[in-house]
């Protein structure tokens, strides 16, 4: 994209780039909160997307210094020739190897990583994988009718979807909206910025004892109501009108970062990573939207795009509430555990068993 000579060329190669780097990053979450147990879903999600945050810090001092955009281009992405590396290294999810019913390669796989951990394995653990992978009744292969077949499938589909695009919608909505407003964009973006941070330490902070769908509902909240205030504030009060619209990026982010979190806790393991893609599409179609709606509603009045972004994300809030709490359950492997979630597993204390994180010196 850096060579290309025309723009046509650009606008090609940005889709492309587009669609590798999404592809990329969903199927990488995914399988990272599949590889490991409850008590560490968590902070390895977060953690996973805090790196997001700090390429957030990064961009502002890369483009300063850095004022070609096509030299700008090869820095943030000659990197990405280290992810051919991943096929090397990373080995695949026993969670979707069981899915697919290959337990075999799931149990070479878990054997490996207790290796790794210095731990041993149960003798009896190949027998239960066999038994769970005999035991799934549903289809192994992931269709997109899956995500609305059934009644609380299509409820969570349609829900996330609604959050995954207000989530870009404003999220992008005032990242860009930076740009329009008086002041150094390159300090401006900075500073926004940084409230990512304290975004990821609210969130490890309230999960796991609030649990997850109030910390999202309020996240979404904060974010419609900063917006809504900021909108009434004058230009003459520069740094409280700054002060809430920072307070609103650390909402939106909040609650960017809890959808993709949630999301890979309302589906079964054999459609996880189609359903999280399928609905983070939706982000994409936001990240469309958002600049036709900040710069023509600015156009008639500056302040009009954070009234919109400002109730979006209040009704995206209140949609959460219909949401299961997940605090604290294990990752479903089928649609009958989303929909029955009560219902008793045949084999249950077995098949726990087989999540629980490996803790020193302990057998599993």
């Amino acid at each position: 994209m850096a060579v290309v000579p025309n723009y046509v060329s650009v606008l090609v190669l940005r889709a492309m780039f587009g669609f590798s780097i999404k592809g990329g990053w969903m199927t990488a979450y995914v399988q990272l909160t599949e590889m490991v147990g409850v008590e560490y879903r968590r902070t390895v999600g977060i953690l996973f997307q805090m790196i997001f945050s700090i390429g957030l810090l990064i961009l502002p001092l890369l483009a300063y210094l850095i004022t070609d955009w096509r030299w700008l281009q090869v820095v943030i992405t000659a990197p990405f020739a280290l992810c051919m590396l991943y096929y090397r290294f990373v080995p695949e999810s026993p969670r979707w190897l069981m899915s697919q019913k290959s337990s075999p390669e799931a149990l070479k796989i878990t054997e490996a990583m207790a290796q790794e951990n210095g731990k041993k394995l149960n003798t009896n653990l190949e027998f239960l994988l066999q038994r769970l992978t005999h035991d799934e009744g549903e289809s192994s292969s992931a269709s997109l009718l899956d995500l609305i077949r059934t009644p609380k499938m299509r409820k969570h589909t349609f829900i996330l979807m609604f959050n995954w695009f207000t989530s870009a919608v404003v999220y992008q909505g005032l990242i860009m909206r930076v740009g329009i407003t008086e002041g150094n964009v390159y300090t401006d973006f900075f500073i926004s910025s940084l409230v990512e941070f304290p975004a990821a330490f609210f969130i490890i902070l309230t999960i796991e004892r609030i649990g997850r769908r109030l910390p999202f509902v309020a996240a979404n909240v904060v974010a419609g109501v900063s917006c809504l205030v900021t909108a009434c504030i004058p230009d003459s009060m520069f740094w409280l009108k700054t002060l809430v619209a920072c307070i609103g990026r650390l909402g939106i982010t909040m609650a960017f970062e809890m959808v993709v979190f949630v999301n890979t806790e309302l589906y079964p393991t054999f459609i996880r990573n189609l359903g999280v893609s399928v609905c983070s599409t939706l982000s994409d179609v936001g990240g469309i939207v958002s600049p036709f709606l900040l710069y023509r509603l600015a156009a008639i009045w500056l302040e009009l795009p954070l009234i919109i972004f400002g109730v979006v994300a209040l009704i995206a809030g209140g949609l959460v509430l219909l949401l299961p709490e997940t605090k604290g359950v294990s990752l479903p492997e089928t649609i009958d555990d989303i929909e029955f979630p009560d219902r008793k597993r045949k084999s249950q204390e077995e098949y726990q068993s087989i999540k629980k994180p490996l803790k020193i010196n302990e057998t599993v």
